[in-house]
């Protein structure tokens, strides 16, 4: 039999890490996550570039929805931020390694990065395409 506090609990498990990385496993996931409908992203005149771009608005989307509503504080060098960490293979392709900690530059913008390991290593998986496309210049 279980206490009405152990009930709590479960019904408060929903919302965990496993809880988001189940809803969000496409880019249509996480707008759905932040109520964001149809969902435009175009870049006029710059051809080169637009891949990129577009992949990286997406994967800021992804990182929002990710993070339920947390956002890293700049300001507090205690405060761990994690970011997908990739090598990058010979030939092509990313391989995928997680880096957390503090440095003093960045090769992925700030707003890709998650409140945990875990999720940074899930999304890092997950769209590794989408970061393929942002992180390759063509």
């Amino acid at each position: 039999m279980q206490t009405v506090i152990e009930t709590i609990y479960e019904a408060n498990a929903c919302t965990t890490l496993q809880n988001i990385t189940d809803r969000v496993k496409t880019f249509e996931d996480a707008c759905k996550v932040l109520n964001l409908d149809k969902v435009k992203i175009g870049i006029g005149g710059l051809d080169e570039d637009a891949p990129s771009i577009v992949a990286y608005t997406k994967l800021v989307i992804i990182a929002k929805a990710l993070n339920e509503g947390w956002k890293p504080n700049w300001s507090d060098s205690n405060e761990y931020k994690y970011v997908p960490w990739f090598k990058e293979k010979s030939g092509f392709g990313l391989s995928y390694d997680v880096y957390d900690g503090w440095v003093t530059f960045t090769a992925v913008g700030s707003r890709l990065c998650y409140k945990s390991r875990e999720l940074a290593e899930y999304a890092g998986k997950q769209f590794a395409d989408l970061y393929n496309e942002f992180l390759t210049i063509k």
